[in-house]
């Protein structure tokens, strides 16, 4: 953050204001462990806060604190466009586009009040009177925590926030095994516990509380496990069918794209999911070195995200977008060629 941001960041918030704080639609980790943090944090200033998640999000981050006072926009998008209406400042935290906000586009883009992004994706766009954008950070909630050493609270970090920046830390560095883990990270991590975060807890918390049906489903994913052989590629599928025959929740393929990337030599790792309920295939991309999912996302499956992980749809069929998948390959031989 710029000096001239900090400053406009403590106009902003002085005195107190009515304040809406905004994740992505879809949720995940790092999306609810920083908006949670900073809801805490703006609130123990005595501001007047409102955290509304585009849809809900999954069972495994229902027992961060304070989740329970968060407004799901699909389930009452009246009430949550009345708080986006009032607001003097929305924070919007792990995305960049208002477009990634699903329903809640239309209420945000009429918004009167000042924006504050941050955000840790490319390519930001430019709606926010403060944007805080840095893409070589591993997570949000790491740039949270920067945010509240920037402007002088660093005091103010209580253990609920604590836990709550490490669970988006956690989360969205693959528990500190990607590239983007640096050594400021491990020291930003080190605070947190000495400030009150139960990293065994939190462990547990998040990964140690699958259903039956998810490790099922897990079982099925591998069995659909494929290897492009030669392109050092593998991609996992899972149909509509499989999902029902396994109860499916939300947040239970969390992780699954990761063990196709974990087969020896393979750089690039997909899995594609598919929702008839959204007409849509659901895909995640994984990579290892420089090989950039969000490059290819952008190009060929209309998402994006990082170097190495990225998300992105298709409005094809299950096959038909495999298919497509396996027919791109090839132009990138260069790349991922053995």
């Amino acid at each position: 953050m710029t000096n001239e941001d900090i400053s406009r960041v403590k106009e902003l918030l002085s005195p107190e204001k009515k304040i809406v704080i905004v994740p992505h639609k879809g949720p995940d980790g790092d999306a609810m462990g920083s908006t949670l943090a900073l809801k805490i944090l703006l609130e123990e200033l005595e501001h007047h806060v409102q955290l509304i998640a585009p849809n809900d999000y999954p069972d495994f981050l229902k027992w961060l604190p304070y989740q329970e006072e968060v407004l799901i926009f699909e389930q009452d998008p009246q009430k949550c466009s009345s708080h986006i209406a009032e607001a003097d400042v929305i924070f919007t935290l792990d995305f960049n586009s208002l477009s990634r906000t699903g329903d809640m586009y239309e209420p945000l883009k009429n918004a009167t009040a000042d924006f504050i992004m941050i955000d840790h994706h490319q390519q930001p766009d430019d709606y926010a009177v403060v944007t805080y954008s840095d893409v070589t950070m591993c997570s949000t909630a790491q740039m949270v925590y920067h945010f509240i050493e920037n402007i002088g609270l660093a005091d103010k970090i209580t253990p609920q926030i604590a836990t709550c920046l490490y669970t988006g830390i956690m989360t969205d560095t693959g528990s500190f095994r990607y590239r983007s883990t640096t050594s400021l990270t491990h020291r930003v991590v080190a605070d947190l516990i000495e400030k009150g975060a139960d990293n065994t807890s939190i462990h547990e918390n998040v990964f140690d509380t699958s259903s039956y049906g998810q490790l099922q489903l897990l079982g099925c994913a591998l069995q659909n496990l494929r290897v492009v052989e030669g392109l050092r590629t593998a991609f996992i599928t899972l149909s509509q069918e499989e999902l029902d025959r396994h109860n499916f929740r939300k947040g239970d393929t969390e992780g699954f794209v990761n063990y196709g990337l974990s087969l020896k030599g393979i750089v690039f790792a997909a899995i594609f999911i598919e929702h008839k309920a959204d007409k849509i295939v659901k895909i995640s991309f994984r990579s290892k070195g420089t090989f950039s999912v969000n490059d290819f996302s952008r190009r060929h499956f209309g998402g994006g995200g990082h170097v190495n992980a990225a998300g992105g749809k298709s409005d094809l069929s299950l096959a038909e977008t495999v298919e497509k998948f396996i027919s791109i390959l090839p132009d990138y031989k260069t790349s991922l060629a053995l």
